[in-house]
């Protein structure tokens, strides 16, 4: 006899049948949708020195930094971005699935994920009323893609390339240059 497990329907209960399994998997639009488990070397090294100019420049009684292993509410359902902030508030708890109060999100392309980093995920994180800065990571080269969120709204991704350039994350009191994102990572140079 093969038992099923009843498919989720909601945010809510998507997070918790999807705790403990194998495999990476988002709901998006009422459906269970599975995702890219094999990444590229870049793409953890740019994670990781993400990860680490975040977690230090950040309090960290006052946010919680992770990786795409902690989701993220959206209108539509949940999503797990590559990197996340989450600023800690009195409702935040040790045991919770997802983000209560998202401050940043970020993605790092593969080839496979131009289409829903850019569109999707863009008009997603958009609709989430904390997030106030979305980050797209080229894992090819120093190229990023900042959307921010301004007084009248979310404004055009801004490009920035090269090493020499920087992201700055205003409201989190951040400066991120490129050529600490890209430290050690095997990318080509902007001619």
């Amino acid at each position: 006899m093969n038992v099923q497990d009843k498919m989720p329907t909601t945010a809510d209960e998507f997070l918790r049948w999807n705790e403990g399994r194998e495999g990476k998997r988002e709901f998006v639009r009422g459906r269970v949708v599975e995702m890219m488990i094999n990444v590229t070397r870049n793409h953890i090294d740019i994670a990781a020195n993400l990860l680490l100019a975040l977690r230090q420049g950040l309090d960290r009684n006052s946010y919680s930094v992770g990786s795409a292993n902690f989701g993220v509410r959206t209108a539509d359902g949940v999503r797990y971005p590559d990197v996340i902030v989450d600023r800690k508030t009195a409702v935040a708890s040790g045991e919770d699935l997802a983000a209560v109060e998202p401050v940043f999100v970020a993605e790092i392309l593969s080839p496979s994920s131009y289409g829903r980093d850019f569109v999707d995920k863009l008009t997603d994180y958009r609709g989430i009323d904390s997030l106030n800065y979305y980050l797209i990571l080229s894992h090819q080269e120093p190229r990023v893609w900042l959307s921010s969120r301004g007084p009248d709204g979310w404004n055009k991704p801004q490009e920035i390339a090269g090493t020499d350039g920087s992201v700055d994350l205003g409201l989190l009191g951040l400066e991120l240059p490129l050529a600490d994102l890209y430290d050690g990572v095997a990318v080509r140079s902007l001619s």
